[in-house]
């Protein structure tokens, strides 16, 4: 008989088991003792501790009961070979499924080979359960589990259905399969699916259980088939019966006093749909699931009905239910140990601590483990590891891991182990978190946004923004924008430009500056940057800002002064990373997206040159700045207006993000004459720096003239470089060093030209 196939009492089937009251290898159970309390029971001082003392005196194989605290408990595995009956009817070309039978026995080899599964013999074992019981994994027996616990949380009639697999032909249940293997469905079924799901769900009520009223600290069931997708009148994903809803509803009637509040934690890539719905508006069951959601495209998808909530971050919840469903639906495949450990810091351990539960159930599925290709994600055995060690700081340790997905074996066998040896007390192994992807750290901030109505932690640092709203309250970077135009007026009285545009009106209202008389400045600079830089320092203890800890960094500034008291007329455009709109409510908003930024900025920078700048004929000479995400409109402006290069003299840039080429398919000149006319100054630290083969490439021609900067971040590279940027323009309008007063001599002093036209006159144009 192969090794993987003996059952496990620390080793095998065949070891004698206790009778009666006790259960196997020795431990007394409480639910089938008639005498006395559970927590007497558990302390070995039931009424009839005499006779108590004699059994186990007479059972060699029973727990020691001076040994019987909770530190000194051993981890419970639970086990049957039986599972791997449940196999796929449909023997086509490719009989294999990821849902594969020798998932469960890899593991266990797995664990066996790696020390935590006793393969000795019957005097060792007798030896070590009396002197260190805690060395090896405890045997957890499976069961059947019976129609009534499993229609606890499923509809009778799905029972029956599940149940009829059984007398069905080969015939029926091949064509069973190959009609359910696919689309939302995805699941098959045989001959021996009905009992192998029945043992899944015994062995999943056994581990809780056990672990419940203190057989064990912990406890791992290595089960299959998984459940957690399983709906109340429907079986899918893989899943027939949903194991870990049953096991904890039954703890919860069977031990109302020890078993009230429930945490279950879903870590399996996919959603747990069938879980959530079972307990979306149960006050006592929290229910966390860590997922791809992929805006609704990753399995299992959006469901039939759109009144059935998906794995959407915004779905937490119903009636006394709400805030008891937490979904950390990530934005895509890809995430790996940065990411979940985020989200174990940031959103699960605090809502954990603060639901404060009885018991913690891990839907352990394993297929976001690197090298699991269904999931396509990258948590390491050393992350699970964490994971479960912090999830061990919950309700007294009490913790039950319940197998659900994973379909890669080596993947699933590591990551199994390294949850087991942590619930046996190893400590995880050191580990190097890597940096937090940024759109998963959006995910993370929308996820503690959406459950801080419903959770004290999740509060610090949320804005309630209906409550803004109602309060009159401006978001800072429409003050700040105002503050700006302020200042720009009192010094250099520059005008908002009015946009007649009814779109571009609502975006870049208070946007778009110029200095009076622009229109008949013979030099003009045209600068598209990003909003200022904000810096604050939070209270350390209540996430606050203050004023006095707040910083608005401009460095724009100081260009613009500069130009105009050389004479230049100016046109400043401030691109806001967000338009705002009276009826967002969510706390955090992400940044424009690339497509939304580039089709706003185009549609303005194109208004902006065929209205205005192109019919100013006195403007000898045009130079264009852009600083920031907001450069963007530099491109598109001489992408989309070929005409701009016979106007333009120079353009000058700075880039901390995305570098982007100035090409066009019906100008072939326009990247070579980008090449001599411009300075895009990189950040020191920018990625094309790092890589020779990306150095080469941004040195050529349609990336422009590019010069790396001797400093970082946007503000202390204008500053750093700002000598530069004046001796270019004053090359490019042919002065030498000293002639910068033939500047002003062409505009009697300057303020950018003369006349003083008004904002009325501006709108007229």
């Amino acid at each position: 008989m192969d090794d993987s196939e003996k059952d496990i009492v620390m080793d095998g089937e065949d070891r004698p088991m206790a009778d009666g009251s006790s259960a196997a290898n020795g431990f007394l159970d409480p639910t089938t003792t008639g005498e006395g309390s559970l927590e007497e029971t558990a302390n070995g001082q039931s009424a009839n501790g005499a006779a108590q003392d004699e059994e186990q005196d007479s059972d060699p194989t029973a727990y020691p009961e001076r040994l019987r605290r909770r530190g000194l408990l051993p981890t419970g595995c639970c086990y049957d070979d039986r599972m791997k009956l449940h196999a796929n009817a449909d023997f086509g070309p490719n009989p294999h499924h990821p849902e594969d039978p020798s998932r469960i026995e890899y593991i266990m080899k797995t664990l066996k080979r790696h020390g935590l599964v006793f393969t000795g013999s019957d005097a060792d074992l007798i030896r070590i359960i009396q002197s260190e019981p805690t060395k090896y994994m405890w045997r957890i027996p499976a069961r059947e589990a019976t129609r009534e616990e499993i229609c606890i949380v499923h509809h009778p009639e799905h029972f029956s259905w599940v149940e009829a697999l059984s007398q069905m032909s080969t015939q029926e249940l091949r064509e069973l399969s190959t009609r359910m293997d696919q689309g939302r469905d995805s699941l098959y079924v045989g001959s021996m699916t009905y009992e192998a799901s029945l043992i899944s769900a015994g062995g999943a009520i056994e581990t809780c259980k056990s672990v419940v009223v203190g057989n064990v600290k912990n406890a791992f069931a290595v089960i299959r088939p998984p459940g957690h997708h399983a709906e109340y009148k429907a079986a899918m994903g893989f899943c027939l019966f949903n194991n870990v809803p049953i096991a904890a509803k039954i703890c919860q009637a069977d031990y109302p006093d020890l078993c009230r509040k429930i945490l279950i934690l879903d870590w399996d890539v996919h959603h747990g749909n069938g879980i959530q719905n079972m307990f979306y508006d149960d006050p006592n069951i929290l229910y966390i699931s860590l997922h791809v959601y992929r805006n609704g495209e990753f399995y299992p998808g959006k469901p039939d009905s759109p009144f059935i909530p998906d794995g959407g971050i915004e779905h937490c919840g119903a009636g006394p239910g709400l805030g008891k469903n937490v979904n950390i639906g990530w934005h895509d495949q890809g995430m790996g140990d940065g990411e979940y450990m985020a989200a174990f810091q940031k959103i699960v351990m605090p809502i954990a601590h603060e639901f404060n539960p009885d018991l913690v159930i891990i839907s352990a599925g394993f297929d976001a483990a690197a090298g699991d290709e269904l999931g396509g994600c990258f948590v390491t055995p050393v992350c699970y590891a964490h994971m479960t060690h912090m999830l061990m700081s919950l309700a007294g340790g009490k913790v039950a891991v319940c197998l659900e997905g994973g379909y890669d074996l080596e993947a699933i066998s590591k990551s199994a182990l390294a949850v087991a040896q942590t619930l046996m007390g190893e400590p995880p192994p050191k580990m190097e978190i890597p940096r937090i992807n940024r759109e998963a750290a959006k995910v993370l901030a929308k996820v503690q946004a959406y459950q801080a109505p419903y959770w004290e932690c999740m509060r610090p640092g949320i804005v309630d923004v209906q409550e803004m709203q109602a309060q009159e309250s401006s978001r800072l970077h429409d003050v700040v924008r105002r503050a700006q135009r302020q200042v720009l007026s009192e010094k250099h009285g520059m005008l908002p430009l009015y946009i007649q545009r009814p779109t571009l009106f609502k975006s870049f209202e208070n946007q778009v500056l110029v200095t009076r008389g622009i229109q008949n400045a013979r030099k003009i600079v045209l600068i598209v940057h990003d909003p200022p830089e904000l810096h604050a320092q939070p209270d350390p203890l209540d996430n606050s800002i203050e004023p006095h800890n707040a910083w608005v960094t401009d460095g724009v500034t100081r260009y613009i002064d500069w130009a105009v008291g050389k004479g230049f007329g100016v046109i400043d455009v401030n691109v806001p990373h967000y338009i705002t709109h009276p009826e967002d409510l969510d706390a955090f908003t992400p940044r424009a997206d690339e497509r939304t930024l580039q089709a706003q900025v185009q549609e303005l920078m194109c208004y902006l040159w065929d209205n205005y700048l192109q019919l100013y004929e006195s403007a000898a000479d045009i130079f264009l700045m852009g600083v920031g995400n907001a450069y963007l409109g530099i491109k598109v402006l001489l992408i989309n207006r070929l005409d701009v290069k016979t106007r333009v003299s120079g353009v000058v840039n700075f880039v901390n993000g995305s570098l982007r080429p100035v090409k066009s398919d019906a100008d072939a000149e326009l990247s070579s004459w980008y090449k001599e006319h411009s300075q895009v100054y990189v950040a020191n630290d920018h990625a094309c720096w790092s890589d020779p083969d990306l150095t080469r490439k941004v040195m050529k021609r349609r990336f422009g003239n590019v010069i790396r900067a001797q400093v970082n971040g946007l503000t202390p590279m204008m500053a750093e470089h700002f000598a530069d940027v004046q001796q270019f323009f004053l090359e490019r309008l042919g002065l030498g060093e000293g002639e910068e007063e033939v500047l002003m001599a062409e505009h009697g002093g300057g303020g950018g030209g003369a006349g003083n036209t008004t904002e009325d006159e501006l709108r007229m144009r």
